[in-house]
């Protein structure tokens, strides 16, 4: 389940709330006469349906509470069978460079950085971007959304769990792919060494677009063993080393691209194959809840 301080990046502190609470305001205090950029107000999304955010073209698809088995292809025989009990949205695609601009424009310390990415392109994934910028990110979109009126109640723009990225990229399926892997995935078979523009392979049976390969994909957790048994919303150890990353890239080999398929880096490092996908997710979760082992 998603601890408290899921939408704050942990380096530094939890300095996130400080920056949705006060940072319009201390702005405006410090810099008179400073525009601070509000989206469009609108009604926030009403669970159980997909939406578009106006503003930066954002689709968010829902995602229905379930379960499925998580089972580690290293055989570290920690395999869990994994309930989600709550919905959540998922982004459609992995979020591109025209979307991180748009909304990254706005930012009061980011908005003259370069723009992230090796391979410049409005439609490609944003790339090179670490796990703490992405949560800068979050940070500021929520902060967005929340003056426009459109974020639900409950709920917070974050990175997806291990276990909601997994769920999602399965689509109900249980074999190594969500689908023929040539069809719904650029890796080093079929990318040309490159990053493609979103959604040009074919979705997964949820309409999840570029799952696997293209990019891989930050998730929220620490990386560590599974806890085995049965957990009901996962979300890793407290602390750890590396930030958990799914999905394969764009140069990742067909056995590096298997749905279950898993691996980490450090939060503060980026690199070429390496975005990310919004989650829309309860931020009133607690730590994970075993519920037995062994059939108990």
């Amino acid at each position: 389940m998603v601890p408290a301080d899921r939408h704050c990046a942990n380096r530094g502190g939890c300095h996130h709330g400080i920056v949705r609470r006060f940072l319009p305001r201390l702005v405006s205090l410090l810099i008179p006469g400073l525009f601070i950029w509000i989206p469009a107000r609108g009604a926030p999304p009403e669970p159980g349906a997909n939406f578009t955010l106006p503003d930066c073209a954002v689709t968010m698809v829902w995602i229905a509470p379930g379960s499925f088995l998580m089972s580690d292809p290293q055989g570290a025989n920690d395999d869990t069978e994994v309930t989600l009990t709550q919905g959540y949205w998922l982004g459609r695609t992995e979020v591109t460079q025209a979307q991180w601009q748009t909304v990254i424009a706005h930012h009061p310390w980011f908005k003259n950085s370069p723009l992230p990415s090796y391979f410049k392109g409005a439609d490609r994934p944003v790339e090179q971007v670490s796990w703490d910028m992405v949560m800068e990110f979050c940070a500021w979109f929520n902060e967005l959304e929340r003056a426009a009126g459109r974020l639900p109640a409950g709920y917070a723009y974050t990175l997806p769990t291990e276990a909601q990225w997994e769920y999602a990229a399965r689509a109900g399926t249980t074999g190594k792919y969500p689908g023929d892997l040539d069809a719904i995935a650029w890796y080093d078979a079929n990318s040309g060494g490159v990053t493609h523009p979103v959604a040009q392979k074919q979705p997964n049976a949820w309409g999840l677009y570029d799952m696997i390969g293209n990019v891989q994909e930050w998730c929220w957790d620490w990386y560590a063993a599974y806890p085995g048994g049965r957990a009901r919303d996962p979300t890793g150890p407290a602390f750890g080393g590396h930030r958990s990353i799914r999905g394969g890239s764009f140069l990742a080999t067909a056995g590096w691209c298997r749905v279950a398929q898993r691996t980490r880096w450090p939060n503060y490092l980026k690199t070429r194959g390496l975005g990310f996908r919004l989650a829309l997710a309860p931020t009133d979760m607690s730590a994970a809840v075993p519920v037995g082992r062994n059939g108990e």
